[in-house]
């Protein structure tokens, strides 16, 4: 678990606002959630024999003698809430959340046991529609970050009967083959053997390539559901691959997943994963309900972000007040108003005095486009020095009922000034 320095937040607030900028333009509403479920949300939700609930996630026992969890995803939290506060009830949901997540995972490039995820979710639409919209959104964030070599993965994992049916054919074929498994998929072949598909071990490739495809056991209603989202893909010009080994780890899903990947963070190179989840609803005792989400990870996306994009000038001031110790009381009470005048200006005062000299050092320091001086003379005057501290123009003596319309022009180049 990192933190975050002052130096890196300006990176993370750019990333973050850019993606919900274009999330909030395709009509998506923010939810808020809590950090901490109870664990049973988790293990019925995701699987109760799934790694995440049988090893990763941080479980506790509380003074009532509940055991809750740090949340390790956020779609059942989702859930849970739609249905306290009965937000699904004859209505399309479209939701957003930010935040936290926790598994207790080995920490290496790309994979922390806190860490930040952007999750859409979707609720009471059914068709492949809202599938391709999540995806033609996720392609427009990656050209607002002006990011390149993230890739599309797709696949259907169709009905739960197709699933079952599926399913049974892969036991079969892993069970001819017990002694080629790890230890995780032989669990897996007990419980869910559409899992070890999901396998990240290299010694298991070759057995998993040579597995049954669930696109030979598909019902017709899962087949023209992924040939419709494909349809409007290939329409929509996003290039993606069909990857008929692609399950998640997740319990839930079914019909569409979908995964955006690179090969520039190494063993982690998932930076937004999805899919639909049509009866997680029903599963928690609301009515059945067609869904479809998604999250971003935020740690993987910065580190594909350039290094030198983030917000223009963000946290750096435009203005650097300086003061005499005489000028204190009529410099706040100026700054005050030069803040009421201009919204969205950011002026750092110079608390702690020091002499003239040193107070530029920390305004050239701070990155400040100009130093707004204010000495005995401008006390007597009514007047204050404005200094720019990014080129070699003259000084200028400004009176202080005209101070807000010269900032507005002087920093014209540098802020939108409301």
């Amino acid at each position: 678990m990192h933190d975050i320095l002052p130096a890196d937040t300006p990176r993370w607030r750019h990333v973050e606002q850019v993606i919900i900028d274009v999330i909030r333009s395709y009509g998506y509403q923010e939810i808020r959630l809590p950090v901490v479920e109870k664990t049973e949300l988790f293990s019925r939700s995701i699987g109760e024999y799934t790694d995440i609930v049988t090893k990763e996630m941080y479980t506790f026992r509380d003074r009532n003698d509940e055991m809750l969890t740090l949340r390790p995803e956020g779609t059942a939290g989702c859930v849970r809430a739609g249905l306290d506060h009965g937000l699904f009830h004859n209505q399309v949901l479209k939701l957003w959340y930010a935040g936290p997540m926790f598994r207790r995972e080995r920490p290496q490039k790309g994979r922390h046991r806190q860490f930040h995820q952007i999750g859409i979710e979707v609720f009471g639409l059914k068709g492949p529609d809202i599938d391709a919209e999540i995806l033609l959104m996720c392609a427009r964030l990656w050209r607002r970050l002006e990011l390149d070599g993230i890739a599309l993965q797709i696949n259907t994992l169709g009905t739960p009967q197709t699933r079952n049916r599926y399913r049974a054919v892969l036991a079969g074929y892993f069970a001819t083959r017990r002694d080629r498994l790890d230890d995780d998929s032989l669990k897996r072949l007990e419980h869910n053997p559409l899992r070890i598909l999901d396998s990240k071990n290299p010694d298991m490739q070759e057995i998993i390539r040579e597995a049954p495809a669930i696109q030979d056991f598909l019902d017709a209603e899962s087949a023209a559901h992924f040939a419709g989202l494909r349809k409007i893909l290939d329409a929509a010009g996003i290039r993606y691959t069909v990857n008929p080994l692609l399950a998640r780890g997740l319990d839930y899903y079914g019909k569409t997943v979908f995964e955006w990947t690179t090969d520039r963070l190494g063993a982690q190179g998932t930076v937004c994963a999805g899919g639909r989840y049509d009866g997680l609803v029903g599963d928690f005792g609301g009515n059945p309900l067609p869904a479809i989400g998604c999250a971003l990870g935020l740690e993987r996306l910065l580190a594909l972000v350039h290094p030198d994009i983030k917000a223009a000038g963000a946290d750096r001031p435009h203005v650097f007040l300086i003061l005499t110790e005489g000028a204190a009381q009529e410099g706040f009470r100026l700054a005050e108003t030069l803040r009421n005048e201009l919204p969205g200006l950011i002026l750092w005062t110079q608390c702690g005095g020091g002499t003239f000299k040193s107070q530029f050092r920390k305004a050239d320091r701070s990155g400040a486009v100009l130093a707004l001086i204010l000495g005995e003379e401008e006390l007597k005057t009514g007047t204050a020095g404005v200094k720019s501290l990014r080129d070699d123009s003259e000084q200028e003596t400004v009176a202080w009922p005209d101070l807000p319309a010269a900032l507005r022009k002087k920093l014209s180049g540098y802020l939108n000034l409301s």
